[in-house]
């Protein structure tokens, strides 16, 4: 405890004097980024938390807290395309399945026929606080990878907007009007997203800075070598978006060459926000996650240490990507995808070892 307390107090020290040079244009310092890896770092692999049955694969853990339980939201792929699930949990390990929440849209010719990957948004960004799902105009919110073609993430790839009143239930999540919201065929959209808009994370910023009271990180696909990055948008009301600059804020892949830089999730450690998301194609083998840090959530300093999950064991041999990170009673739970020789599942790594009277019982 002794030492987490240390770390905090000089990121927050840090933020709030904002002394150095580098950082009073934003970026961090390497003495800064080493201080929030102290913090956030997951080094203990506590393994697969739900694993796919046959004929399926799992995707996308988000993990948020809501009455007296922890819910997760995760994709089934089907062979024809992403539906919606819910999880439950009492603990953050053990989890059991609730059921589908959120379908394809029952119309043959609608935009979203053959995939529906829901996430929540509006999550309370603080790094201390248990990711309660916020409202907004009465209702829990969340946004969605919609598309009308089979597959696995078959381009094209747009964005809609959900609603539902209860986040706890399992019980259908629905549509928003005015779907898609972002689409790569939009005329504003960048030479950065013009050919999929993949996962958003949506965070409140009082300062409207970006122009807008919600502000969306998400990556994106381009045609010509199927690079993605991340960028963002903004918005007063969840459903008219307007992007933010030209360029995006988070791109690691090498010139010419595919990589992906993706599923940006965002948490606030005083005045810092930290971004996890993954890396694939660059910076080591297979898929892995990794972090970026910023002060105003437009300059992003990246971490350039020892990855938070890579590929390590044989459940997770292919991919270790795609996280979701929630500190709980001092712990950093750190959820996501894993990719080896139990399929596509999901996976938990944390922040301190978990006993293994608690590692028998959920597995």
């Amino acid at each position: 405890m002794r030492v987490v307390m240390l770390v905090l107090t000089f990121v927050w020290g840090m933020a709030a004097r904002g002394s150095s040079a580098a950082s009073a244009g934003g970026v961090l310092t390497a003495e800064e980024m080493k201080a929030v890896y102290e913090e956030v770092k997951t080094p203990y692999k506590y393994g697969l938390i739900l694993v796919p049955e046959k004929g399926e694969m799992l995707d996308n853990p988000c993990v948020y807290r809501l009455g007296d339980k922890w819910h997760m939201l995760f994709v089934r792929f089907d062979g024809r395309g992403y539906e919606t699930h819910l999880a439950e949990s009492d603990d953050l390990v053990h989890w059991s399945r609730k059921g589908c929440v959120f379908k394809r849209a029952a119309e043959k010719d609608a935009w979203d026929a053959a995939q529906a990957d829901l996430w929540p948004i509006l999550l309370d960004a603080r790094w201390e606080a248990p990711n309660t799902i916020q409202k907004f105009e009465g209702r829990y919110w969340g946004m969605y990878i919609g598309g009308a073609l089979n597959g696995y993430e078959t381009d094209p790839l747009s964005t809609g907007v959900a609603w539902t009143d209860d986040a706890a239930a399992a019980k259908p999540w629905r549509r928003a009007e005015g779907n898609p919201v972002l689409r790569a065929a939009d005329p504003d959209a960048r030479a950065f997203e013009k050919k999929t808009i993949y996962k958003h994370y949506v965070v409140e910023d009082p300062t409207r800075a970006l122009g807008g009271r919600f502000v969306s990180f998400y990556n994106a696909k381009e045609p010509k070598h199927g690079q993605e990055c991340i960028g963002v948008a903004a918005s007063d009301d969840l459903r008219r978006w307007k992007r933010w600059g030209t360029e995006p804020v988070i791109s690691d892949a090498l010139p010419g060459r595919h990589g992906i830089s993706g599923d940006p999730m965002i948490k606030r450690i005083g005045d810092v926000w930290v971004m996890f998301y993954f890396g694939c194609g660059w910076g080591g083998p297979g898929a892995f996650d990794t972090f970026a840090c910023s002060r105003d959530l437009k300059t992003w300093t990246k971490w350039t240490g020892p990855k938070l999950v890579q590929p390590s064991e044989p459940w997770d041999a292919r991919y270790a990507h795609k996280p979701w990170v929630v500190k709980h009673d001092g712990v950093v739970y750190h959820f996501y995808c894993a990719v080896g020789n139990r399929g596509r599942a999901l996976a938990l790594a944390t922040s301190k070892p978990i006993s293994k009277e608690a590692n028998e019982k959920g597995n």
